[in-house]
């Protein structure tokens, strides 16, 4: 009977450390896709369709920690306008624990109608 009860506590706490594991992974991805369907959302950057650097910033900042064991909280993010063309890089700045910090962004693929585009932490 003992053994059974280990058992199943060993595989209860394994189960819930693999949904943590997931959570905390979906919760902490760094990529995000927008589209470009509103005019509050758009930009133009050299003759290209552009998203806002509002967007990215408020999209980045509220996602760089989400959790308190992913990442650093960061504050007062900006962000540039980011073309619209996959293999752009920009770099937002932000504060965290009272140091500017740069936070580069790439977009990953973008087409008429949306942009992706991660950020590192």
């Amino acid at each position: 009977m003992q053994r059974k009860t280990l058992v199943s506590l060993a595989g209860g706490a394994a189960a819930v450390v693999a949904v943590g594991g997931i959570g905390t992974s979906l919760l902490s991805g760094t990529e995000s896709t927008t589209a470009l369907d509103h005019p509050t959302l758009k930009a133009k950057a050299d003759g290209h369709e552009a998203l806002s650097g509002t967007i990215v910033a408020a999209r980045t900042q509220g996602k760089y920690h989400p959790l308190p064991w992913v990442g650093s909280e960061v504050s007062a993010v900006s962000c540039p306008d980011v073309k619209a063309v996959a293999g752009t890089k920009v770099t937002c700045t932000g504060e965290s624990d009272g140091k500017k910090v740069s936070i580069p962004v790439t977009v990953v693929k973008a087409s008429d109608s949306s942009v992706t585009w991660k950020f590192e932490r």
